[in-house]
């Protein structure tokens, strides 16, 4: 009896790795900070779920902090998501379920995870997110450069991603594809082609 109750207990010990190992978003080889590690509260109102059909890059619009852990930056982001919070134009935006993208490309390259991929995220433009997975980059690209870091994730990630949810390259964009916005920023959507050269190559 004693060794039936230890050998399910490992199994369930194995078994539980196995899931925490199913959930991860990302390549092996790039740093992953996973919901449960930086502290996401629960959503705060209720979300549409959705089927993936295309990875939509955003930026941040904030100027690049490396100063700041990715864990305060998350907390921070899902503090100002889950409220009523005053945009940089000094509009209201009404409070949000969640963070609004699916992944954030820290600084230095690690990636964290948003809010969950099975459901819709958000933006302050008119335009409707849905089958959108949304990978945002730390940093304002109108002003500022990609690190080398950001890029090599990106260039990891996104083909990744591609390739797990059958997106084509073509489905590869920025937000300023879809609304009036300059989002993702020069220097970033300059980087969209080679996204979806990689992607190509893969098939």
């Amino acid at each position: 009896m004693k060794y039936t109750c230890l050998l399910q207990l490992l199994a369930c010990s194995f078994l539980g790795c196995q899931q925490v190992a199913n959930k991860r978003l990302v390549p092996e080889n790039v740093a992953y900070l996973p919901r449960e590690e930086w502290g996401a509260k629960a959503p705060v109102l209720p979300m549409r779920e959705h089927q993936l059909t295309r990875i939509t890059i955003h930026h941040t619009g904030t100027n690049q902090n490396p100063g700041r852990s990715l864990t305060e930056k998350m907390r921070t982001l899902q503090n100002f998501s889950q409220k009523d919070s005053p945009l940089a134009s000094g509009k209201m935006k009404k409070a949000w379920a969640d963070i609004p993208y699916h992944l954030y490309i820290g600084v230095n390259g690690e990636v964290a995870q948003g809010r969950e991929l099975k459901y819709v995220g958000d933006s302050n433009t008119p335009y409707d997110p849905a089958g959108h997975l949304l990978v945002v980059v730390e940093g304002n690209f109108e002003t500022e450069e990609t690190t080398p870091q950001q890029l090599e994730s990106l260039r990891i990630v996104v083909p990744a991603l591609a390739e797990r949810f059958q997106i084509a390259a073509d489905s590869i964009g920025g937000h300023k594809d879809f609304a009036l916005t300059s989002c993702p920023g020069r220097g970033l959507y300059a980087e969209l082609p080679h996204l979806r050269e990689l992607v190509s190559a893969q098939r």
